[in-house]
Order: structure tokens, then C-alpha cells, then sequence
């Protein structure tokens, strides 16, 4: 009986990741309320994955808050400057699908998909950046606009992974329990091995 409580049990083991996963989900969800939380949240919640679900370390929701707290200011200073930008992109997307009708107009619309995806993937490369390291802002958006095109295979892969997860958390809100801790996981099997050969290029 005592083994069934016992902490390092596989079965509390898998519940207590279980509980991890959707606590995470939540607090990311609720954090991005605002908007302009968005990319504190985005970096905490990174962070807090790679730290914990990936390094093996305690305390995951004082991991998440501590992170979210010291990319606050950051984070959001970065979220305001991608904002309209992010607005002018997506109305040119609703332009140009207007026009998708037309043999011309499709093919305008499937090159600005292609296009979007170095601004999206700098914003998937950009608050985990954040999140995982200290520099300043315009070194974390430059260095995240380098990372973002030298790793384009990575840069592509992330950027679908993002929008199917929140294209899925549309499309059924109860995923929302889930997917954003899922895809901040499997973004940093891409993500991480990139900074890992990043630094030991710089060291």
C-alpha cells in the first residue's frame, strides 16, 4: 500500500506530469488574457518545459511564474513592437485570400503564405530566446531573425507546429488544456539544439 503512495511511483510520476501539462497550459492561456502578456507567457512557458520537462526539475509553477516575472518586462516591450506589424500581415492575408478565387489571386496567396514564414518563425524563435537567455531587446530580435533564417528546415517545422496547435485550439477549445505546453515541448526539440550549436560556436 505504501508503494502506491509513494512519490516516485510511475504512477504518480505520470500524474504528477499529467497535472504539470495542464496546469501549464492554463496559466499560459489565462496569461495571454491581457495580449499584452502574450510573449511573457510565450517565454515563460518555454522555459519552464525545457527546465522541467526536459532537464528533470522541480517546481514547475514557481519555474513558470519566476521566468514569467523576469521576461515580463522584455516579453512585452516585445509583444507591442510586433503587434501591428502582426496586424498588416494578417490583413494583407485576408486580402489576399479574397482573391483566392482567381487563378492569379491563388497563386499570390500561396507565395504570401510561403512569405509569412520568416516573420512567424522570427516571433517562434524570438520568446524562447527570451525566455532562455538575458540580452537585450534588439540582440534577441536580431539574433532571432539569424537563427531564424540559417535554420530554415528547423524555422518551417516550428512555424507549421505553431499553427496547427493554435489552428486545433481554435477549432476545439478544450485543446487548449493541452497543446500549448505539447507544442512548446516538441518546438524545443528543434529550438534547443539550435542554441546548443549557437553557444558552442561562440564559446
Amino acid at each position: 500500500m505504501n508503494q502506491v503512495f509513494d512519490p516516485d511511483n510511475l504512477l504518480w510520476r505520470i500524474v504528477s506530469r499529467g497535472v504539470d501539462l495542464v496546469g501549464l497550459s492554463i496559466f499560459w492561456a489565462l496569461l495571454c488574457i491581457p495580449v499584452v502578456t502574450i510573449g511573457p507567457a510565450i517565454s515563460a512557458l518555454y522555459y519552464t518545459v525545457v527546465k522541467c520537462f526536459r532537464q528533470k526539475e522541480e517546481k514547475t509553477f514557481g519555474t513558470f511564474f519566476t521566468s514569467f516575472k523576469e521576461s515580463l518586462k522584455q516579453g512585452c516591450l516585445a509583444t507591442l513592437a510586433i503587434l501591428p506589424i502582426a496586424a498588416l500581415l494578417f490583413l494583407g492575408y485576408e486580402i489576399m485570400k479574397a482573391h483566392w478565387a482567381s487563378s492569379q489571386g491563388a497563386v499570390m496567396f500561396v507565395a504570401y503564405d510561403i512569405a509569412l514564414i520568416i516573420p512567424i518563425g522570427i516571433v517562434c524563435w524570438l520568446f524562447p530566446l527570451l525566455g532562455r537567455f538575458s540580452m537585450p531587446l534588439p540582440s534577441a530580435f536580431k539574433a532571432a531573425a539569424f537563427l531564424a533564417i540559417r535554420n530554415l528546415p528547423r524555422t518551417v517545422i516550428v512555424v507549421l507546429l505553431t499553427i496547427e496547435c493554435f489552428s486545433e485550439m481554435i477549432a476545439h477549445r478544450w485543446t487548449i488544456l493541452v497543446l500549448p505546453t505539447i507544442c512548446a515541448l516538441f518546438a524545443s526539440f528543434f529550438l534547443e539544439k539550435a542554441f546548443s550549436e549557437k553557444q558552442e560556436e561562440e564559446a
